[in-house]
């Protein structure tokens, strides 16, 4: 008797899915998008927004929808704020706050993960500006509070480090990540620490934890330079596991305060 209910045999590559060729195809289409723009966008400041907008995209696509993705500045209870950020990756569930004030966006900086800044070129010059950036984001002050779940009440914990990095289509240097870039790496200090940076044409680095030590990770392969920017990053992001929940007690009482007369 025939069983027409067994699927037909079939070649068993029809199975599988390969991973690198999808970020291999998701990269030339970032490069194609990012080196279009630096070919027919003239203006400096249309050419960066347009590049700002290609980074985000990719990273919104790839990131779990528990992170959100912005371009932002991050302020605190205290009321200081950071420089405005390219990139900010910033959660959804214990930290939702998110003003918006004539199209622009302010994170409270408990809900922060990580922020990059992003430059057509990776070079010294903008390895200080985002070590500057990033800088400004981790000095501020973050609350932290328990909370109440199905088992109990969780402990506050403790802020964990921000991370931060400089995105980029291509190089200055050559060798793309030699001597140069670890000189720049390591005269940051631990607040202005760079901790990724992918140029997509040039190659991919992740410098560990300053606290902790450790060495940087490189790779000179333009051709997987996204899939290992990713991978890393998200391996970080998923040890990091969730942001502290914010102190909104802290906020009412900041905002009941008189404001400091000029």
């Amino acid at each position: 008797m025939t069983n027409y209910d067994r699927d037909p045999p079939r070649d068993a590559t029809q199975n599988r899915f390969d991973l690198a060729e999808a970020f291999r195809a998701r990269q030339q289409q970032l490069e194609s998008d990012l080196g279009f723009g630096r070919t027919v966008l003239a203006h400096p400041g249309t050419l960066g927004d347009a590049t700002e907008l290609d980074w985000r995209g990719m990273l919104a696509d790839l990131l779990p929808r528990r992170y959100g993705v912005a371009k932002a500045f991050v302020i605190d209870v205290d009321g200081d704020m950071s420089h405005q950020l390219d990139i900010v990756i910033h959660d959804r569930h214990y930290s939702p706050l998110l003003f918006e004030v004539g199209g622009a966006h302010f994170i409270p900086a408990e809900s922060v993960y990580a922020v990059f800044e992003i430059k057509q070129t990776l070079n010294k010059a903008h390895i200080e500006y985002a070590g500057d950036k990033i800088a400004s984001v981790r000095r501020l002050r973050r609350t932290t509070v328990g909370f109440g779940t199905a088992t109990g009440t969780a402990p506050a914990q403790d802020p964990k480090r921000i991370l931060g990095g400089l995105l980029a289509l291509d190089s200055e240097w050559n060798p793309t990540l030699g001597r140069p870039l670890r000189d720049a790496l390591s005269a940051r200090t631990a607040e202005q620490a760079v901790d990724f940076g992918c140029a997509l044409r040039g190659g991919t680095f992740e410098a560990p934890d300053p606290t902790e030590g450790g060495e940087t990770w490189l790779s000179d392969d333009p051709t997987t330079g996204l899939i290992f920017f990713a991978l890393r990053l998200l391996k970080r992001l998923q040890a990091m596991a969730t942001v502290p929940a914010i102190d909104f007690a802290a906020y009412i009482e900041s905002a009941q305060k008189p404001m400091a007369s000029e």
